[in-house]
């Protein structure tokens, strides 16, 4: 399988270059850094995306709204990806914020959500509706991990639902097990899936 990956460089993008490329798959790795990747290009460049996925089987997107600046842009973005159809699956990584606590309330609608990650987290959970109600073009999938995600160890094992949080982490190594898992056997095509330890 050939795959595009965006953010090719960021802690879970290299963790997903490295889990794919260790199972025999071709990586084109993308950055908006000259010389940090295979390609130079960002996803707020629509059409640079669509070259891309007809080259490719899958195309990754791995590139989280910033924090300490507006998401417009990001959010502009995947608004013209939910209406652009692609020759390649598309599979992003959404954010925690938008996955069902318990009682099946969103987590970043909890009083203890985090302020800093609330912007985050309501972009990440806007870009999902964007493509819940779009049209079925292009395939996509979203992940969102676990509320705590960061590097640590690569066990292989995983657990996943469809909407609600299982569990409080998962590792980013972990993660691209279940990224390149699904990409390799598609179960979750125009649906979201959460995944943590």
């Amino acid at each position: 399988m050939k795959i595009a990956v965006f953010g090719a460089t960021g802690m879970l993008g290299s963790a997903i270059v490295s889990e794919g490329r260790s199972r025999g798959h071709e990586i084109v790795s993308v950055s908006t850094r000259p010389g940090a990747g295979d390609v130079v290009a960002s996803i707020e460049e629509t059409d640079a995306v669509v070259r891309l996925a007809k080259d490719v089987d899958a195309v990754v997107v791995s590139v989280p709204p910033a924090r300490s600046t507006s998401a417009e842009a990001w959010l502009a973005a995947h608004e013209r990806l939910a209406a652009t159809p692609l020759e390649a699956r598309l599979f992003m990584v959404g954010g925690a914020g938008s996955s069902l606590d318990a009682n099946g309330r969103p987590l970043l609608e909890g009083e203890d959500f985090p302020a800093d990650f609330r912007p985050e987290a309501e972009a990440a959970s806007t870009a999902l509706a964007m493509f819940r109600d779009g049209s079925p073009e292009p395939t996509w999938t979203i992940v969102s991990p676990a509320p705590v995600l960061a590097p640590g160890e690569r066990t292989g094992h995983y657990e996943t639902s469809d909407d609600h949080m299982i569990g409080v982490s998962v590792s980013s190594q972990d993660l691209a097990v279940a990224i390149i898992d699904e990409l390799e056997n598609p179960r979750h095509s125009n649906k979201r899936f959460v995944v943590s330890n």
